[in-house]
């Protein structure tokens, strides 16, 4: 699936939607299926090894700040060390979602990310629901948990952000 724009192009009044639009657009009614929460932690188990990879990266550039030595707690440097792989984190989820909808483990397991209304998710949503997902962890995963209880699958950072996560696998 290709990316969809933000803005689309009209010509002769007639609207210009990519395959990923018309897509997004087919899952805003009642037949929309819902991602389970073993392949959404499936899908993150799999950026997973991309982010670390990023991170990796992220710290080799920040320790030239530290006379190429590792950042420890009690550091000047450390709260800020800190909140920059926080930063590098959002920016990596936040571009995929916005851009698509989809990070690569949720292209594997196919599966999108948009608004309830079937739109995509803007950069204060993506927040939203990047801080509410670090909530979800730290309360031993009970944010991930309560998707077993809801109707849609809904996580805390779903509902807080207005979002659901469409299963995009065809109909046996």
């Amino acid at each position: 699936m290709g990316y969809y724009a933000v803005s689309y192009g009209s010509v002769n009044g007639l609207t210009n939607y990519s395959n990923s639009d018309k897509n997004m657009a087919e899952n805003t009614g009642t037949n929309i299926k819902y991602t389970g929460l073993i392949r959404r932690l499936l899908a993150i188990i799999y950026d997973l090894f991309l982010l670390i990879a990023l991170l990796f990266i992220a710290t080799a550039i920040i320790m030239v700040f530290n006379d190429g030595n590792a950042i420890e707690s009690g550091q000047p440097l450390y709260p800020f060390y800190i909140l920059f792989l926080l930063t590098v984190c959002f920016v990596f989820y936040g571009w995929f979602w916005t851009h698509g909808g989809q990070t690569l483990g949720m292209k594997t397991w196919k599966m999108r990310l948009q608004q309830i209304d079937g739109k995509a998710i803007t950069w204060p949503l993506a927040l939203v629901r990047f801080i509410i997902a670090i909530i979800s962890w730290s309360t031993a995963g009970a944010g991930y948990v309560w998707s077993l209880f809801s109707a849609q699958k809904r996580t805390w950072h779903d509902i807080a952000s207005r979002t659901v996560l469409v299963d995009l696998r065809p109909d046996k």
